[in-house]
């Protein structure tokens, strides 16, 4: 029983807040923001902790992939309720909660920056570990079957036949209660960490 939820997703520029509780949604908002997720999020916020009352169990971040910034700040509000609740807190990804009606199985395409594209699968609302980074021409032959979606604000490369859909807290706080009871223990021992796409690029200082 995981009781009553908050979810958080600020993964992309589009901030999406929800509290679930059972089969009910009790609160849901939303917001676009393209640099400003940690001024635009806390009004929406302290709705939603109102709206969970004194019955929070516990709380849900979209931990990306998708902007460093929006993860981060999602993370630090997770972590400071928690604290402040003494309520358990997860990361889950944000890929397996489109805002569309999906079949159980999906392929996703993004943006990786570096003139290089993310591509990810989906089965039975879990994101399979074998997500690759490839070129755009790779990009270009393996998307041209398939249900393919992005969460990208549009399509990469103007590719045709994707489906645009955005991350959803609602749909993250509804995919926790299926995980079972071991599950769910040890992915709240595990550290609140973005999903990264890469090792983080440092530029040196040059020698003098």
């Amino acid at each position: 029983m995981t009781g009553t939820l908050l979810a958080l997703d600020l993964s992309t520029a589009h901030g999406s807040i929800a509290v679930v509780r059972g089969d009910d949604v009790v609160f849901q908002a939303s917001f676009q923001s393209e640099r400003s997720h940690n001024a635009q999020v806390f009004a929406p916020l302290r709705e939603a902790l109102t709206a969970a009352g004194n019955e929070l169990t516990g709380i849900v971040i979209g931990n990306g992939p998708g902007s460093y910034t929006g993860v981060r700040i999602a993370i630090a509000a997770a972590q400071g309720i928690a604290l402040s609740r003494n309520v358990w807190c997860v990361g889950w990804s944000s890929l397996t909660a489109p805002d569309i009606e999906t079949p159980s199985d999906y392929h996703i395409i993004g943006d990786a920056r570096r003139q290089s594209f993310y591509l990810a699968r989906v089965e039975s609302g879990r994101l399979l570990p074998d997500l690759e980074i490839v070129s755009a021409e790779a990009a270009r032959e393996r998307t041209a079957a398939g249900l393919w979606l992005t969460f990208d604000p549009k399509p990469p490369l103007n590719l045709p036949n994707l489906v645009l859909a955005k991350p959803s807290a609602t749909r993250l706080a509804q995919a926790i209660p299926s995980l079972i009871s071991d599950e769910l223990a040890e992915l709240i021992a595990q550290p609140l960490i973005p999903h990264y796409l890469a090792e983080a690029f440092i530029t040196m200082p040059k020698k003098t």
